[in-house]
């Protein structure tokens, strides 16, 4: 049944016992008010207010629902925190009335009535059972993270809650978020926890760090000040586990004696992210921490937080189909998340890397994951339900672009048809726990893939160690052997948990088709398949289209095709820092309806010409490549157009004359076409195209006219009336025609004095005096004039004189109206 409404509750056993009040006590009589009408309610309270262990018991104990009550946390560590502190505060053990379900592992029972879990398994319940049955409440705990699951979980519930299941209680809960947009769009009420933590002192830095300042020493430097200046525990931001251990290894012999430092990050074992949670049994306390420390982990004992001002997020291009972990600044409200946690038990200090003039700088509030991360998972997700993003009531819709990409891989890997919809195999892939990519391999390749899945889900276990994928997966099989024989840094740790991920990815995958280690990862990442350039540098292009690369002195440098399983994201050119090699005949028989020949002709920018290609192709990468020597001529003078607009077009003199005579009649006529540079730019295939033929180089291109072209834009009423209205030249009195420039702004003609002898008139255009310019007989201009008449009048005087001695042989008449004109120079004597 679906939430049936709570006839009578039974006496209650599992009121707290509310020996501590903690600031959300204060709020619970409202939000308890709230969804007693409303069903739905968005709680802000600022961090240790206690509304992650407080809520759900409150929510039970008032008896508004009789289903389970699930509660959604963005991380393992914080959902087993958070199930052992209710349970600890009921006088239970996990699995009683608190339980909680992570990946990989639960720990419930018949009894239990409030489950913690991590957001992608409501997804999960969500997709098997859409009605939610025997789920009273959904309570999305740190919504300010605005992680993708629980956006789309949201977007779920309402959607559920809206159609099915007008019962269904509703809570988004977070400490910096801005909560108003989450409130409207659930159409809920806003509940407010002022809260009561202790007071928290700011210290900033005196002046900027300088530019060559080295992080891992900076935040050393300021662990050590904090740690001589202050009591108590002492909680360390950093933005990876990279910073972490160098940090660490920084602060040996600089802490007081008796110091316990405590690495805390998400791909710890649990048990030693337990002990980093647990109260320091002797000496002082310094976690060193990521941000998984910023939300739902209360960390006995800290009373000062160092900042070291950085965040680690994904971002994802879906230009590339790539994603690369960035490290930028904090924003303001994960500063202020990270401050407050040195007043959860006491006074406390918080330190920041940053000066408070910086402060202004930082943006308010982190990125929705949903705006930078891969959205092939969500794409596979909402095929799976049936409905496209705009159907769903996001708070932040997914980018179109990157949804688009998304859908293409997936169409890529067979989990969606040409349509959009999803496949069967699509929706086996949606029913395992991996990325789309990684399911697609284990379902094809079955429980052989199983460790080479777990393995590229996680992070590396090698340190130090060159690109081969084969060294990881040597030592996922012997990681004893592999440390006695190769060089590198095992994390033993890291290895331990992919192999256990590796035997339960098994339990779920059937025996399938025979495949070794690089037609696997080939299945996977079909996109990344790496054919080496020529050349003497180890430069691949991607069968996706994008380029990648490899240190020279990478044992795989020289091979010529790899599969790359990991790349840094770059956009121009990605590192690649995992890849196996693949021979061409395994991948020939992978993917045998994907390799065809094709026709390419195109223009090379590297070349400067036309190439015309017969290629069998994978994807962008050229398996066999020949000269395609009978390409049609259309196909050349078609890739040429793109050569042109490489280039650009090669205006000659004559042509250009031409484009500005259109233009000035155009002014009066806008039937003529436009033949300015943009324009024509813009309709290249419209008016250059038919003219192509033989056009195949740069060079080409250089000695080729466009008048002609330009010229067959207009018909021959049209070339009339231009003639008429802008002729093309001047006829002198000699007879001669000279080109009249229309491009200034008065049309212009140039031509030697004594070719206007004789000339009573100023020659017009139209009504328009031409623009002449007067040449001596070098060819050098001897009067600009826009009134021959005047000109005769005036200035030719002073001309004849000093033209007179320097051009002798010349003649310089007194009166050139009366003269005739001539080109001629006077016989010797």
């Amino acid at each position: 049944m679906q939430g049936a409404p709570y006839t009578r509750p039974r006496p209650s056993r599992i009121t707290p016992p509310m020996t501590t009040t903690l600031p959300i006590h204060d709020a619970l009589p409202d939000l308890i008010a709230a969804l007693r009408k409303d069903r739905r309610a968005v709680l802000q309270a600022p961090p240790g207010a206690g509304k992650t262990t407080v809520v759900p018991l409150a929510l039970l104990d008032a008896h508004l629902t009789s289903g389970r009550i699930l509660m959604l946390e963005p991380r393992r560590l914080a959902a087993r925190a958070a199930a052992e502190r209710m349970a600890q505060t009921l006088g239970e053990e996990v699995g009683g009335t608190v339980g909680y379900r992570i990946r990989g592992e639960a720990r419930t029972s018949r009894t239990t009535r409030i489950e913690v879990v991590t957001e992608g398994i409501l997804t999960r319940m969500i997709q098997s059972d859409p009605g939610l049955d025997g789920i009273g409440a959904v309570i999305f705990d740190e919504f300010h993270e605005r992680s993708l699951n629980a956006d789309f979980g949201l977007a779920l519930c309402l959607e559920i809650a809206g159609a099915l299941r007008e019962d269904l209680l509703l809570i988004a809960m977070s400490a910096t978020l801005d909560a108003g947009p989450v409130a409207e769009l659930m159409d809920a009420p806003l509940i407010t926890s002022e809260g009561r933590s202790f007071p928290v002192e700011t210290r900033w830095l005196d002046r900027p760090l300088p530019p060559r300042a080295r992080f891992p020493e900076a935040v050393s430097d300021l662990v050590t000040s904090a740690a001589a200046e202050t009591e108590g525990g002492i909680l360390v931001f950093l933005p990876g586990e990279g910073e972490i251990r160098r940090v660490e290894s920084i602060l040996k012999g600089r802490l007081p004696q008796g110091a316990n430092v405590q690495p805390l990050f998400g791909a710890m074992a649990f048990e030693r992210q337990r002990a980093a949670l647990a109260p320091s049994k002797s000496g002082r306390k310094v976690v060193l921490a990521t941000s998984i420390a910023e939300t739902s982990l209360t960390i006995p004992d800290i009373r000062v937080v160092v900042d070291g001002g950085r965040a680690r997020r994904a971002r994802f291009d879906p230009g590339t189909g790539m994603s690369r972990l960035v490290t930028e600044r904090v924003t303001a409200a994960e500063a202020t998340q990270r401050a407050g946690r040195a007043g959860r038990v006491a006074q406390g200090i918080a330190y920041r890397l940053w000066t408070r003039g910086e402060e202004g700088g930082l943006l308010p509030f982190p990125p929705a994951e949903i705006e930078s991360a891969d959205l092939t998972g969500l794409a596979l997700e909402l095929a799976l339900w049936g409905a496209s993003p705009e159907e769903l009531p996001f708070l932040t819709a997914p980018n179109p672009g990157a949804f688009a990409e998304a859908q293409a891989l997936l169409r890529m890997l067979g989990a969606l048809d040409p349509r959009g919809l999803i496949t069967s195999h699509g929706r086996a892939l949606a029913a395992l726990p991996l990325h789309p990519r990684l399911a697609h391999m284990l379902s094809i390749a079955g429980k052989d893939a199983a460790p080479l899945a777990a393995l590229l889900a996680d992070r590396d276990p090698l340190k130090g160690a060159p690109a081969d994928l084969s060294l990881r997966l040597e030592a996922l099989r012997d990681p004893s052997g592999f440390e006695a024989r190769r060089p590198y840094g095992l994390n033993r740790g890291g290895i331990e948990r992919i192999r256990t991920e590796a035997k339960r990815l098994a339990r779920s995958a059937d025996a399938k088709q025979t495949a070794d280690a690089a037609q696997m990862a080939a299945l996977a990442y079909p996109d990344r398949i790496a054919l080496r350039r020529k050349g003497d540098t180890a430069r691949f292009h991607l069968s996706g289209g994008s380029g990648a690369y490899l240190p020279d002195d990478d044992p795989l440098a020289g091979q010529q095709l790899l599969v790359a399983t990991d790349l840094d994201g770059d956009r121009r050119e990605a590192r690649i820092r995992q890849a196996i090699p693949i021979s061409e005949a395994e991948l020939r028989d992978l993917f045998p309806q994907d390799i065809a020949w094709q026709d390419d002709c195109r223009w090379s920018r590297r070349d400067r010409r036309v190439v015309a290609r017969q290629q069998e192709r994978f994807g962008a990468i050229a398996l066999d490549d020949r000269i395609w020597r009978d390409a049609p001529e259309d196909l050349v003078a078609r890739a040429m157009l793109d050569g042109v607009q490489d280039l650009g077009l090669k205006w000659t003199p004559a042509a250009r004359r031409f484009a500005a005579r259109v233009a000035l009649v155009r002014e009066a006529d806008p039937n003529l076409p436009d033949l300015s540079e943009p324009a024509l730019m813009k309709t290249l295939e419209e008016w250059l195209l038919p003219h192509l033929g033989g056009v195949r180089t740069a060079e080409d291109w250089k000695a080729f006219d466009i008048l002609p072209a330009l010229q067959a834009r207009l018909d021959w009423p049209q070339m009339q009336a231009l003639d008429r209205a802008a002729p093309a030249h001047f006829t002198t009195p000699l007879g001669r025609k000279i080109p009249i420039d229309y491009s200034p702004e008065n049309p212009e003609i140039s031509l030697r004095i004594q070719e206007m002898f004789g000339q009573t008139e100023h020659p017009l255009v139209g009504r328009t005096p031409l623009r002449v310019t007067l040449l001596s007989p070098a060819g050098r201009p001897v009067q600009t004039t826009m009134d021959i008449p005047g000109f005769w009048d005036s200035s030719y005087a002073d001309v004849r004189k000093d033209m007179r001695g320097r051009y002798p042989r010349h003649p310089w008449p007194e009166n050139p109206r009366d003269a005739d004109p001539t080109l001629r120079a006077k016989r010797r004597t």
